[in-house]
């Protein structure tokens, strides 16, 4: 059962032309002229209940405004968008009772105030009930490691403190859709496996339906087994994560450890990609030789203390894609 539907949705702003000279300026002040920015070119997608799906594509390639257009800030130009059978912008106190958005580079909490401040102000806008807000308080400082933050003025927060609050304020009324606009920006590794290992949880446990837009390719590649590819305003591709690997790049690495430095090997339909003391770093096409040929083949030659096979990594994949 799909969730929430998009439907050839277009989106595109009008941007003034910036003007050389004096006169052309004043000019530009009474027939301003303007360039059109399309954000959105008829991109189609729907997600089921429980998934949790990447929403990937350069800086302006539209991951925002379809975010913004979904949560209902944003009227689009033309096309259909359904969340829960209802249209966001058409019905934003309907629809924002079932979503949660998290925007990276923007707060919902109150600059001025303590964290728990902000919650509770969140508590009533939401008409939560007492024993609920507790509950679902309690579970999100455990989860989100967040005692020593309650009592602390969101303006004095870092960029990492403040995504923790700011992911932990979206989901006091229990969303059953969480929009996430670069959750982990900021964070350092520990709180990144952690707010990951938190997402993660969400979505299966709570079955909260999730799309994630990020640059990190280590949150895609930890999280999400459905990516979106966006670009220029068009999906170019929308899949299994493994099945965009193989499609933009079937290579595949096998890294070994020898007994004994190996700068003699040399092996046919392989690439050797760097070495470092007695570890090697193999390229290998598994359309031309599989895993288990090549290395059965090279065991048979070389004294092999251990090796493993390995996809590239997922930013080579997109970087691939978007060039």
């Amino acid at each position: 059962m799909s969730i929430f539907s998009v439907t050839e949705l277009s989106k595109s702003f009008r941007l003034p032309r910036r003007q050389k000279g004096f006169w052309k300026q004043l000019s530009a002040l009474i027939f301003p002229k303007y360039d059109i920015k399309v954000a959105l070119d008829q991109i189609s997608f729907d997600l089921k209940e429980g998934e949790l799906v990447g929403y990937i594509g350069p800086n302006g390639a539209g991951k925002s405004t379809t975010v913004k257009i979904l949560s209902g800030i944003l009227v689009p130009d033309s096309g259909d968008v359904k969340v829960f059978g209802k249209t966001p912008y058409l019905h934003r106190i309907e629809t924002v009772r079932q979503i949660g958005v998290v925007f990276g580079q923007r707060t919902q909490l109150w600059w001025d105030l303590q964290v728990i401040e902000s919650f509770e102000l969140l508590k009533a806008i939401y008409e939560i009930p007492q024993e609920e807000y507790d509950k679902t308080l309690a579970e999100l400082v455990e989860h989100l490691d967040l005692p020593k933050l309650l009592y602390v003025p969101v303006r004095m927060l870092s960029l990492g403190q403040r995504m923790r609050c700011d992911l932990a304020a979206s989901l006091f009324h229990s969303p059953k859709i969480l929009f996430l606009d670069e959750p982990t920006i900021g964070l350092d590794a520990v709180s990144k496996l952690a707010v990951r290992e938190f997402i993660r949880r969400l979505n299966k446990d709570k079955k909260v339906t999730i799309l994630l837009t990020t640059h990190d390719m280590d949150d895609i590649e930890a999280l999400c087994q459905r990516v979106i590819v966006l670009n220029d305003g068009k999906i170019f591709f929308d899949g299994h994560l493994n099945l965009l690997r193989k499609k933009i790049s079937p290579e595949r690495y096998l890294v070994i450890d020898f007994l004994n430095d190996s700068e003699n090997l040399e092996e046919k339909d392989v690439e050797v990609m760097r070495r470092e003391g007695s570890r090697v770093w193999l390229k290998f096409d598994p359309l031309t030789i599989t895993a288990p040929e090549l290395i059965k083949r090279i065991a048979s030659k070389h004294s092999v203390i251990d090796l493993f096979v390995e996809n590239p990594p997922i930013e080579e994949t997109i970087a691939k894609l978007y060039r």
